[in-house]
């Protein structure tokens, strides 16, 4: 029995060890089962946590992306580096309805974001349309964060002009296919699509801007529709600043069809009047037909030719003066008797050289021609004085360098080129060194007419013009009033045109002299004189110091 019992007591005493070993085996084996288990669904969770994340704060996958291919062009830059157009990358953002999950919603959505614009009808429409060109990277980043499924992304290339209306008559436009339309991006179109290298030209952002003002001030004073300014190195052709108003801003891209933002300085053909006598002292002075000298006596009030009647200006100009007199005083009666000296042939001939009456070859194509019908004495007559033929800024501009450079020809460049043409004298060496002095005696002396444009240091000269712009049958009373200037008289580098389209006397504007007299107020008189010398005269004082300085 004890046998038995040891037996069934060891029996037991061995299954229940047995028993025990094994079942702590199981419960460790179903713990590191269960631990791993639980392992893998945490790691898994973590990734599938941080991608949600992750796509929560970079929702750009969702929105589908367009790569329109445009034409890059090369930059154009000043004469000091600045840049005045650039081609950068930017994103137009649009929409396709069809994929709009909720338009209600999307309405409202966008509402918030662009006040200005409804899309309430291209929403519920079915053609893809645009949200935004050039969208700024903040709104892009609100917009993104919409999550909608129904926007496209475009990435192009934009032509930004960082000057906005600075140079806008200038540098001209491109279509919505990058091609030049105007200005100089026409012109250098080839060059701009295919070098990368930029295109440098001639202009001086210092300047441009300071002229631009004070052509703007003029719109103040004298009320008219629009003016144009040309600043020009005498001695090479190149133009430091070109201003036409009213002007656009370039980044805008509008379509430019109201004639008033034609390009006065270049384009606009206009009767330019008294600065003409410039010209028939100085043909008569480079042919040796009269000298500075010569006396003109018994100087009439008024002639006829034809059916029409030429009249003096100012009744008080004395009878008897030397042709030098006649264009200080800018007498009509007496620019005439010196046509006449010169003649047809002589005086056609003349204005040809300086390029009065030649198209000029320039670097933007927006270029008037210049008008003048058919030769004849009283063709002669009227343009002696600045009648009858109609001409551009420009060609004022050239023809007034070439008479004050020494006679060398001088072709007007707004692109910067290394290598300039050799200077070729086409005019009589000793012209200039008669003509100058007088330009100069216009301006300091009281017997001229433009002592506004006095400016101290400068030695200013020049040569004022009052015109009637014509209409049919005849002439209104609308004015354009120009300044020629050249400075220093003494050693002529720049030259200087100023026009006023339609300006206005001011009877309350106060004029401040610079030689110290009281100041006078108000004016009756629409007369160059006393609106585009003044403007001229601002415009001298104000970039005198840049040109002394860096020129």
């Amino acid at each position: 029995m004890s046998d038995f019992n040891g037996q069934k007591d060891g029996f037991y005493e061995n299954n229940r060890d047995f028993s025990y070993d094994e079942n702590k085996s199981y419960l460790k084996i179903s713990f590191e089962r269960i631990a791993f288990i639980f392992f893998i669904f945490f790691v898994i969770a973590i990734i599938f946590s941080s991608k949600v994340v992750l796509l929560s704060l970079q929702i750009k996958p969702e929105i589908k992306k367009v790569y329109k291919k445009k034409n890059f062009r090369s930059s154009i830059i000043d004469k000091d580096g600045n840049i005045l157009a650039k081609s950068v990358p930017i994103i137009n953002l649009g929409i396709n309805p069809n994929l709009v999950i909720n338009k209600e919603k999307l309405l409202i959505s966008l509402k918030m974001l662009f006040p200005e614009k409804n899309f309430k009808k291209k929403i519920y429409g079915k053609k893809f349309f645009y949200v935004k060109k050039k969208i700024q990277p903040e709104k892009l980043d609100q917009i993104l964060l919409l999550g909608d499924k129904s926007f496209i992304q475009e990435d192009s290339i934009a032509r930004v002009y960082p000057n906005g209306n600075l140079f806008s008559h200038v540098i001209g436009q491109i279509d919505n296919n990058n091609n030049g339309i105007s200005g100089l991006e026409k012109t250098f179109d080839y060059e701009l699509r295919t070098s990368r290298e930029p295109l440098k030209v001639t202009l001086d952002t210092d300047l441009q801007y300071l002229i631009r003002e004070e052509l703007i001030k003029s719109e103040i004073i004298f009320n008219n529709i629009g003016s144009a300014a040309i600043l020009m190195d005498i001695n090479n052709g190149n133009i430091l600043s070109l201003v036409s108003l009213p002007d656009f801003d370039l980044n805008e891209r509008k379509k430019i069809s109201d004639s008033k933002f034609i390009n006065r300085a270049t384009k606009g053909v206009y009767e330019f009047g008294s600065v003409f006598k410039t010209f028939a002292l100085a043909a008569g002075l480079n042919y040796k037909i009269v000298k500075t000298d010569t006396e003109f006596k018994d100087l009439k009030k008024k002639i006829t030719c034809g059916r029409n009647t030429i009249s003096e200006y100012d009744d008080k100009i004395p009878s008897d003066l030397t042709a030098e007199e006649i264009l200080i005083r800018s007498g009509n009666i007496g620019s005439v008797r010196i046509a006449q000296k010169v003649g047809i042939e002589n005086y056609e001939k003349f204005l040809i050289l300086i390029g009065i009456l030649t198209n000029i070859n320039f670097d933007i194509q927006e270029v008037g021609r210049t008008q003048l019908g058919k030769w004849g004495k009283c063709k002669l007559a009227t343009v002696a004085f600045g009648h009858g033929i109609a001409t551009t800024l420009l060609q004022i501009a050239k023809g007034y360098s070439i008479i004050s450079n020494g006679g060398f020809e001088v072709n007007p460049s707004l692109v910067h080129y290394e290598n300039k043409i050799k200077k070729k004298r086409i005019l009589d060496q000793n012209l200039s060194s008669s003509i100058n002095p007088i330009l100069r005696k216009i301006v300091s002396t009281k017997e001229g007419t433009a002592g506004f444009a006095d400016v101290k240091g400068y030695s200013v000269g020049g040569k004022t013009g009052t015109a009637d712009q014509p209409e049919k049958g005849g002439y209104s009373k609308k004015k354009v009033n120009t300044f020629a200037s050249v400075f220093p008289t003494s050693n002529p580098k720049f030259v200087l045109t100023v026009m006023l389209d339609e300006p206005k006397a001011n009877k309350e504007f106060v004029y401040h002299y610079r030689d110290g007299r009281n100041p006078y107020k108000g004016n009756w008189r629409n007369t160059s004189g006393w609106t585009t010398v003044w403007i001229a005269g601002q415009i001298i004082e104000k970039i005198g110091p840049i040109l002394a300085t860096k020129y």
